[in-house]
Parts: C-alpha cells; sequence; structure tokens
C-alpha cells in the first residue's frame, strides 16, 4: 500500500530545487538533464498549443475549447510514461496529451471547431476520442484493462478525470470493478482545485487520494506541478499494474490557472489572491530553474524550443482554419458499427430535406422558398 497524506510528494520544488525522496527516486534514476530539457520543451509546446487553442476561439474559429494552462506538467510527466501499447482514456482536456501521443495539431481541434465526432482515430494512437460526459471514461478503461488481462498481455489502461468526476457514479463504480476484477489500470485523477465554479473542498473534506483505499486501491498524492514526480507516480502504477498487482490511484495536486472552458468566467468565482499564489508554483518555470541552475538551459536551448513552439503554433493555426467542411450526410457515419433500417431511414429523410435546396429545385418552383 503506498501511503498517502495531506501534503503530496514532490521532488523540484517552486524554486527549482531537487529534493530527495527514497520512495520515489528510484523510479526516475534514468532521467538524464536532457530528458528534463526534452520535458522541459514539450510544457512549453503544449503550453502554446493551449494559447493558439484560446486565441482561435476568441476569433471564432473555434467553437468552444477546455485551456489547460498550469496543467502541463501533470499532463506531459503522465503521458511520457507510458509505452506505446497502453491505452489512454481521457476527459476533455487532455490535449498535452494527445500531443504527446503524436496526433496531427489539426485533429487536436477539430472537435472543437465542430467538423468531426472524433478529431482522431483512437487505434492509430492508443487514446481514445476526449469524453464530455464526466468521468464515463474511467468505466471504458476498467472494460479494456479487464480485456487486457483475460488477453494475456501486460499493457495497462490510464484515464485522466478532474477532481470534479470522483464526485460521479461512473468514477467509484469504476474503482469497484477495477478492485474486484484486479484490472490493470491507472486511475490518474488531477486535482486542480476547481469543478467548474465550485471548489474542491466543498466535494472533498479530506485528500482525494484517501478515497481510493476504501475500493481496496492503493494511492499516492503527488505534486501534480512536478514534473518528475508525476513521472515518478505513474511509473509507480504502471509497474504495478504489469505485474499483476491491480489498480493505483494517483491525486496529482495542480491548478487550472484559466477558465474551465472558453465559455467560462472564473473571476466571477475565483480570488485573484489565489490564482497570484498558484502562479509562483507554475509547472515551467520550475523545471526552468533546476535547467538553469545545472547549465543545462543555454540560449541555444532556449531559443530551439520557442522556435519548435512557434512552429507548432502555426501548423495548429494553419490545420484549423484551413480545415475543409465536413458533408453533412457524414454525421450519420460511425453511429453504429454496423448500419441498420432506422439509421439508413433517418439518412434518406436528411438527404431528401438538403436536395429541396438545390437550385434546380428552386428554379421548378419559380424561386420560392
Amino acid at each position: 500500500m503506498l501511503e498517502s497524506s495531506p501534503e503530496f510528494v514532490q521532488l523540484i520544488t517552486p524554486d527549482g530545487v531537487r529534493v530527495a525522496n527514497p520512495e520515489l527516486d528510484p523510479w526516475v534514476a534514468d532521467v538524464t538533464d536532457e530528458q528534463l530539457a526534452a520535458l522541459y520543451e514539450d510544457m512549453v509546446v503544449v503550453r502554446r498549443i493551449d494559447t493558439e487553442a484560446t486565441a482561435l476561439q476568441r476569433q471564432g474559429e473555434l467553437g468552444l475549447w477546455p485551456p489547460l494552462l498550469g496543467q502541463e506538467a501533470a499532463q506531459i510527466g503522465s503521458v511520457r510514461a507510458t509505452r506505446d501499447d497502453d491505452f489512454i482514456f481521457p476527459s476533455y482536456r487532455e490535449n498535452a496529451v494527445a500531443y504527446a501521443r503524436g496526433v496531427p495539431f489539426a485533429d487536436i481541434v477539430r472537435v472543437w471547431r465542430g467538423n468531426a465526432q472524433s478529431g482522431w482515430d483512437p487505434y492509430e494512437h492508443q487514446l481514445a476520442a476526449p469524453n464530455i460526459i464526466i468521468g464515463a471514461q474511467t468505466l471504458h478503461a476498467v472494460g479494456w484493462a479487464v480485456g487486457a488481462k483475460h488477453d494475456g498481455v501486460d499493457s495497462v489502461a490510464v484515464t485522466y478525470f478532474g477532481d470534479g468526476a470522483t464526485s460521479e457514479g461512473d468514477v467509484n463504480e469504476a474503482m469497484i470493478f477495477a478492485a474486484s476484477f484486479q484490472a490493470p489500470v491507472v486511475f490518474f485523477c488531477q486535482n486542480n482545485h476547481w469543478a467548474i465554479s465550485e471548489p474542491v473542498g466543498l466535494q472533498a473534506v479530506q485528500s482525494i487520494a484517501d478515497r481510493a483505499p476504501g475500493f481496496g486501491i492503493p494511492s499516492l498524492r503527488v505534486d501534480g506541478n512536478d514534473v518528475l514526480a508525476v513521472i515518478a507516480a505513474t511509473r509507480i502504477g504502471l509497474d504495478r499494474a504489469r505485474r499483476g498487482e491491480g489498480p493505483t490511484f494517483i491525486e496529482a495536486v495542480t491548478y487550472r490557472m484559466g477558465p474551465h472552458t472558453t465559455a467560462d468566467d472564473p473571476t466571477r468565482y475565483r480570488d485573484k489572491a489565489e490564482l497570484e499564489a498558484w502562479k509562483l508554483k507554475d509547472p515551467i518555470l520550475r523545471v526552468q530553474r533546476l535547467l538553469e541552475s545545472r547549465g543545462v538551459l543555454t540560449p541555444e536551448l532556449e531559443a530551439r524550443t520557442q522556435a519548435t513552439a512557434d512552429t507548432v503554433a502555426a501548423e495548429l493555426r494553419a490545420g484549423c482554419i484551413d480545415m475543409p467542411d465536413p458533408e453533412p450526410l457524414t454525421v450519420f457515419d460511425n453511429v453504429y458499427a454496423t448500419p441498420n433500417a432506422t439509421l439508413n431511414r433517418e439518412r434518406d429523410r436528411y438527404a431528401a430535406y438538403l436536395s429541396s435546396f438545390d437550385s434546380s429545385n428552386t428554379e421548378s418552383t419559380g424561386g420560392r422558398s
């Protein structure tokens, strides 16, 4: 059983100081300064993706966008700990996970532009489509994990959700099933302190990680703004699952520095002083300070990192704006695994409705509408 407590475990302080931890240190002993610099680049790039997508929404190019600002370390650290054959079941905010899994930039925003029901092929990237229904993806992850166990493979399901989702029945039911069947799944909770406008203190009088042992699932509470600690915690959970020891619950304590979505105004419910305090714990800044103290973050490396971020942002913008509109009848594609009479009838009726707008039809009715 992993120990949890009101305080989270940490390997990099907000000031960029590497601290020792006998429990986590062995799990990141292989992470070199060069790899840490790559993680820094990941976080800088995904923050730029987030900023660019937010701007695209404000400019009317996206219908909605769920910012991940402040949660870069939680997402990058956890996904970089996985293997390619592990399957990930995200919520709607894991855009950094999608980036790390190699999803094309335009596909990350395709759903939010309203051009597709799913932005990418889940099997190509071992990454399920973004899940809007709060917590439902945890059940999908457990089902996949049970299947992997029956197949005799050591692949693991990883599912992401927020602190608010832990109050949903789906998440609790998923943990019951995972514990009962010892499913190889890692429950990764990003406690960003706000479930839309509800502070975490209203729904969790103790740390969220303390709930999991009640289901028979060991848990660990880590600093979610510490990319190194997140890697260590995720590796622990993945290793347990691969050895047949069942599920693990990780609570990554982080902070949603932006709005819940671009349709939200956090200034209506959040104290500005709280946001300013969390800015001092920025996940990117602390790695930057650590790399600088080790002489790794040279001006050349910083310039390359920023150039990469600029290139990605430009490709994301171009891919979004140049995205072709889908054909109207494709809305019926992939609704069911196989066609059926009801769906075909609805498709035919919609096709007839669309055809009523043809210019030939307008001419035949004397231009009347």
